[in-house]
């Protein structure tokens, strides 16, 4: 069973399902909770959906059982790489490669590391200032910082910075993060202005303080700060006039915010938002793309890096509508993620990857050549070549994913070739693309009879034969049902085929919901010592039920 939901889980993930994948991995691993690989493909899972740190507890969970194999160091790198932590991404890798050097999965994610690791050193100099307990004692021994040291929201950002100094970067418009750093590096901090817009509209300004009267100001930097508060009244106007919609006016004044002040990136990224709210996507594009060189070029917030890509995607996305070309608009949005985690990207990212995968589909569909693909199936079963069968029906569900037939004839395939969660899959599959296709029912039920599941098997029957009444497949399914329940009811099972029949029982959640309610539990007990009480319960057609479905399942025999 375990390996069942294992395959499941590999083809969820495969198909990039990824919920579903960590679905039938979970279901897996509470089968088999010692097998490692379950955790590792987990961990996979996980990291495709960016829950790095739910990939991390899965990989480290691999090695610990089972220390020797690559695999899970790869895992464990490449999930510390999500976290930005880099240089315990190096030691995974390297613990990797001691194990197997000729890795190329563990070497290319080293040589990755060791890069991001580099990059995050030179760009954070105050890396030393957040290590060890030193910093909490510096933050205890001062008296404002003692207090934040109270706040959550407060701790987790110093751990935050702690772990990763680069991260010092997304914390900055935070005045306590300021006023601890001050702390940290002995000196008396000023909150930088910030470049970063609320996606629009911000009502915020950006003022200067006063400057001592004794002191004088050279004109050129009077003339300079002047042009950067009009630029910014000409943002907010821009923004009341964006809320409104009136995104001419809204243009107008974002575009002599950046005349006045070609510094400020929130600017261009505003004008970005009109242009794309006024269908102009190549001007979108332009702005996004100079407000990305713009950050590189000031070094600021590399959030803002973020916001344009992201913007830009959005953009792009809209262009795929008439271009059929998502993928431009899919590397954008990924781009964006790897500068900053943001839940809107990634839900922007989602819809732009389902939007592709239902095009292709869109234009892969073709009726024509899925009953082609169909017959050619047909023929490969007459010859009992099986897995080619397999391979037609499958092109020709692709081909045309409404025909129950291509699902009922794969169905088949797979119960010849012994594959009996694949064929059942199908069956269902058949069922809920048409319910009107009595052959759906007759191949599930044959499946579940297979299966020793006769009780459902019958259900099943049942409900086909709703929709054809005189059909003889589906009569004969019935009857051979009933003569395998009747020989639970009437006692005539082998004690080998009882014990086969009550272990299997036992693993259906419905027949264990039946044993643990403390009114069936009563009920079993009045039919075994209580025959005026269980007289009564075979007139209440729902306990009756259950007590079939236990007869059935070999777990209850009628004398």
């Amino acid at each position: 069973m375990a390996d069942e939901a294992k395959a499941k889980g590999n083809a969820s993930f495969t198909a990039g399902n990824y919920t579903d994948a960590i679905h039938h991995f979970t279901e897996a691993i509470s089968l088999a909770p010692d097998n490692h690989v379950l955790y590792s493909n987990r961990s996979a899972a996980h990291a495709s959906l960016r829950k790095f740190a739910e990939a991390l507890s899965d990989a480290e969970k691999a090695v610990q059982l089972k220390s020797d194999w690559p695999k899970g160091y790869y895992r464990v790198g490449t999930a510390h790489m999500g976290l930005r932590r880099y240089d315990d991404a190096v030691a995974a890798y390297k613990n990797g490669l001691e194990i197997n050097p000729n890795n190329e999965a563990l070497k290319s994610g080293l040589v990755a590391a060791e890069s991001a690791a580099s990059r995050t050193r030179f760009a954070s100099p105050f890396g030393d200032v957040f290590a060890g307990s030193e910093m909490w004692a510096r933050l205890e021994s001062n008296p404002t910082t003692r207090a934040f040291l109270q706040q959550d929201d407060f701790k987790n950002k110093m751990l935050d910075v702690q772990e990763n100094p680069s991260a010092l970067n997304r914390h900055l418009k935070d005045p306590k993060i300021m006023q601890a750093l001050g702390v940290l590096l002995n000196v008396k901090l000023r909150r930088p202005n910030s470049d970063e817009d609320a996606d629009i509209p911000d009502a915020e300004t950006t003022e200067e303080e006063p400057e001592p009267e004794d002191m004088e100001v050279p004109e050129e930097e009077r003339e300079a700060r002047e042009r950067k508060k009009e630029a910014h009244k000409e943002k907010e106007t821009g923004n009341a006039a964006y809320k409104k919609k009136d995104f001419e006016a809204a243009f107008q004044h974002y575009t002599k915010a950046i005349e006045l002040d070609d510094k400020e990136i929130s600017f261009l990224t505003n004008r970005a938002a009109v242009y794309l709210e006024m269908g102009k996507y190549d001007e979108c594009i332009k702005d996004c793309d100079k407000a990305v060189e713009r950050v590189i070029e000031l070094e600021s917030d590399f959030k803002m890096i973020a916001r344009a890509l992201t913007r830009k995607g959005t953009a792009l996305a809209k262009m795929a509508k008439c271009s059929k070309d998502y993928e431009p608009a899919i590397e954008t949005f990924q781009k964006a993620l790897t500068e900053h985690r943001n839940a809107d990207t990634l839900k922007k990212l989602n819809e732009a990857e389902k939007a592709k995968k239902e095009l292709e589909k869109q234009e892969y569909f073709d009726p024509k050549i899925a009953n082609e693909e169909r017959e050619k199936g047909n023929e490969f079963f007459e010859e009992r070549n099986y897995p080619e069968a397999v391979k037609h029906y499958t092109e020709a569900i692709k081909r045309n994913p409404s025909d129950p037939k291509a699902y009922s004839n794969r169905a088949a395939c797979y119960v010849k070739l012994g594959a009996i969660p694949e064929g059942l899959k199908d069956a269902e599959k058949c069922i809920e693309v048409d319910p009107s296709f009595v052959r759906g029912y007759s191949r599930k039920g044959a499946i579940q009879f297979l299966m020793k599941e006769y009780d459902k098997a019958l259900e099943m029957y049942q409900e086909g034969l709703k929709h054809e009444p005189r059909n003889q497949e589906l009569l004969d399914g019935v009857r051979r049902c009933v003569e395998q329940i009747n020989k639970a009811s009437h006692g005539d099972l082998s004690p080998e085929e009882l014990k086969e029949r009550e272990v299997k029982a036992m693993q259906d959640p419905e027949i264990q919901s039946i044993l643990m309610d403390p009114v069936m539990c009563q009920v079993l007990i009045d039919f075994d010592e209580n025959p005026k009480a269980a007289q009564k319960h075979t007139r209440n057609p729902v306990v009756m039920n259950k007590i079939q479905k236990l007869v059935s399942a070999g777990i209850v025999q009628m004398k």
